[in-house]
């Protein structure tokens, strides 16, 4: 049975929804009016709160390769259909109809460069390509990352953005939090360093397996982060929850993440890090 096909591509896709139109956008947290070119100089974070915008894997993938260039592998991957899922639409209608409106291809893109020098493969998340879930397609492109990862001798960086797993794929997709764990161990047997950067959000299935198992775990500001949403533990444990308890911050304090940092300063922490990491 298949899990994932593989297309032919003609061109390179785009992300054509990826944020709001318009010259000034509001910030979601402070309520700020921000125009965007200065935004987008900011790297998408909030002048006057530091509030963080959801971006895609090619926003990522701009500012943290040297010049903005890089080589980005495994994209022809696109999901199948084990199951005959179908809800409100059938699942291949669903990838076809998000593919075409939005240009995204998948919930997670690869790639390889330089940073700061040093070489480094980047696998990006992006919620953007239904909500970000970890399916079979998902699960395949992290474990070649870590296979391109092992063939260029490189440090590995993962950006989680998710949901958590994909529910039309079923235990096909349950099935990828063992696949990519495992072949991360791969990476430790070679003494390659694995970065783990979590963004807002990153829950379910990607929190338990692959998001919390960074040689270095660090995150963005405020971000998301938990396995079950805060209503379903307080109804199964009967108790009130802290306040904040899933974001980054607390996990920060409790032991759970080693640093935060903010977009604008993550490249030049991670040059700093893969010069003490230096393979």
């Amino acid at each position: 049975m298949a899990w994932f096909k593989r297309v032919k591509l003609s061109i390179r896709p785009t992300d054509k929804r990826d944020m709001p139109e318009g010259l000034w956008w509001k910030c979601d947290e402070c309520g700020a009016t921000l125009h965007k070119k200065k935004l987008e100089d900011y790297l998408f974070t909030c002048l006057e709160c530091g509030h963080h915008f959801r971006i895609s894997p090619y926003k990522y993938f701009s500012f943290l390769f040297d010049g903005d260039k890089y080589t980005e592998f495994g994209d022809e991957l696109r999901a199948a259909d084990p199951l005959g899922f179908a809800d409100t639409k059938k699942y291949p209608d669903r990838v076809h109809d998000t593919i075409e409106k939005k240009g995204k291809t998948e919930a997670c893109r690869n790639a390889h460069g330089m940073c700061g020098g040093s070489p480094l493969v980047v696998s990006a998340m992006d919620f953007g390509f239904i909500g970000g879930s970890m399916g079979s397609v998902v699960g395949e492109k992290i474990a070649r990352a870590v296979d391109k990862a092992l063939e260029l001798n490189a440090p590995l960086l993962v950006i989680s953005q998710s949901g958590g797993a994909r529910m039309m794929e079923g235990a096909f997709s349950l099935m990828q939090m063992a696949k990519t764990a495992a072949r991360l161990t791969r990476l430790s047997e070679r003494k390659l360093p694995y970065i783990s950067l979590l963004t807002d959000p990153t829950m379910g299935g990607i929190t338990a397996s692959f998001a919390m198992l960074g040689d270095i775990n660090i995150s963005e500001p405020k971000a998301l982060i938990g396995f079950a949403g805060p209503r379903v533990i307080r109804d199964t444990i009967k108790r009130d929850l802290p306040g904040g308890f899933q974001r980054a911050e607390f996990l920060l304090e409790h032991g759970f993440l080693d640093r935060i940092i903010s977009r604008r300063e993550l490249k030049g922490e991670l040059v700093s890090l893969l010069g003490m990491l230096k393979v």
